[in-house]
């Protein structure tokens, strides 16, 4: 069996910082599809075509996403315990 490998790649930002998002095609995998971001996220597909939305995404972060990650980092500022004076 042929292992084809296509590489592609991904430039934005999220959280504040500049990331990088690698997509790859290994056709000796059962998924063959993959992305892996310099945050740590990775995962894989089935589907380029999901693939390459998940990536665009990942990278370029909608008004919506930007909040729902905001709402859920004060959330969990506000569940952390506080240190009390003694």
């Amino acid at each position: 069996m042929l292992t084809q490998l296509w590489v592609g790649t991904y430039h934005g930002a999220h959280d504040g910082e500049r990331v990088v998002v690698t997509t790859t095609r290994d056709g000796a995998q059962p998924i063959p599809y993959g992305l892996e971001c310099t945050c740590g996220f990775s995962q894989r597909h089935t589907d380029p075509v999901a693939l390459d939305r998940v990536a665009w995404r990942h990278t370029h972060p909608t008004l919506w996403d930007r909040w729902k990650r905001k709402a859920r980092r004060l959330r969990r500022s506000a569940r952390a315990p506080r240190a009390t004076a003694a």
